[in-house]
């Protein structure tokens, strides 16, 4: 088993955790209020963890490569958006149902990755993105 499965496996276990939580937190709240102070203790709790790693010095190197900053930039952007509306479809939805739709990122990804990335994927990778897509589908039925 790969590293980046472990790392993989742990970042689904922190979602999940993500949408229950949040829909709890959300009851009587505004989603996008709820979503900002998120971010705020997401950028709070990254910065400790740089500053205990002991690469506060990093940020310098970030901010010197212009291309990669505008490409860090703007997946902040989409990350934003993306926790925006998914906050907002956990506060008028059900988790049962939001979080599987949300997982449709995951073939928007592969599909992005093959179109831009120029990455290839195997015919059970391909069987895989296919059978999260009829699950998508499946889930998202009433």
């Amino acid at each position: 088993m790969g590293v980046w499965l472990i790392y993989a496996l742990l970042s689904a276990a922190a979602a999940a955790l993500v949408a229950i939580l949040g829909k709890i937190g959300l009851k009587e709240i505004d989603a996008n209020a709820a979503t900002a102070a998120r971010s705020i203790i997401m950028a709070i709790f990254m910065v400790g963890v740089v500053v205990i790693q002991g690469k506060w010095s990093q940020f310098g190197e970030i901010w010197s490569h212009k291309r990669a900053l505008a490409f860090i930039a703007l997946s902040g952007v989409a990350g934003a958006l993306s926790w925006m509306f998914y906050f907002l479809a956990l506060k008028y939805g059900k988790v049962s149902q939001v979080g599987p739709v949300d997982k449709l990122s995951v073939v928007i990804a592969v599909v992005l990755a093959i179109a831009f990335l120029g990455e290839k994927i195997t015919l059970w990778n391909g069987i895989g993105v296919a059978l999260i897509t009829v699950g998508v589908i499946l889930t998202a039925l009433k």
